[in-house]
């Protein structure tokens, strides 16, 4: 990682809902992306990055995240660990209505590394925001993770949404990598790429053509 990068990690509602309320996280497997989520914040505490904890709030009575209820309340893998700021939102970017912009800004981040869930709801809003402030933006695919949908559009299990968001991040809006990649270049390791939505195009492209 270059010495003019300022990160702060940003960890989005890694609550019970997703773990053992209504909304379990398939893809990657919830255990595997809890994982990975302490490792990432053990790792940037060690290397002074500072933590962001984002917590989502509903009203009483709502059949998910009701505030103050068991499904609310952040799990323990988070609520075990120290951070440096907290947010609670009620909309899917963590930015929006919140405090957390002017926070960064005052602490002089200028890169975010994001994990949490969901990774098609408020990790890809808080990304996208993110990026329209002028922010540059690391997703960690294995700290975050889907669930599947159904709805009058259509249906698509939790991977295809998991992969698919990915691919799109990676595209244009973040850098996105394994949590051992990201581990390896706080170690000093070169991090990889983001790429373009034209390189991504024209891979898709070749790689159709090879199959042909």
């Amino acid at each position: 990682m270059t010495a003019s990068m300022k990160r702060a990690l940003i960890v989005i509602d890694v609550q019970n809902e997703y773990v053992t309320g209504h909304l379990r996280i398939e893809y990657p497997a919830v255990e595997l992306s809890l994982s990975h989520i302490g490792q990432a914040m053990d790792a940037a505490r060690a290397a002074g990055i500072p933590i962001v904890v984002v917590q989502n709030s509903a009203p009483s009575g709502s059949p998910i995240f009701a505030h103050g209820s068991e499904g609310w309340a952040l799990h323990p893998v988070v609520a075990g660990r120290p951070a440096d700021h907290y947010v609670e939102k009620t909309l899917p970017s963590a930015f929006a209505g919140t405090d957390l912009e002017s926070w960064l800004r005052e602490q002089g981040i200028d890169t975010l590394t994001v994990v949490g869930y969901m990774t098609h709801n408020c990790v890809d809003s808080t990304v996208k925001q993110a990026l329209h402030a002028g922010f540059a933006v690391e997703v960690l695919d294995d700290a975050t993770g889907s669930v599947p949908y159904s709805n009058r559009a259509g249906l698509v299990s939790a991977e295809m949404i998991h992969r698919t968001f990915m691919v799109v991040l990676q595209s244009r809006f973040a850098n996105v990598m394994e949590t051992a990649t990201w581990l390896a270049a706080l170690a000093g390791q070169p991090l990889p790429e983001r790429e373009s939505i034209y390189a991504s195009n024209q891979h898709a492209l070749q790689m159709r053509a090879r199959m042909a």
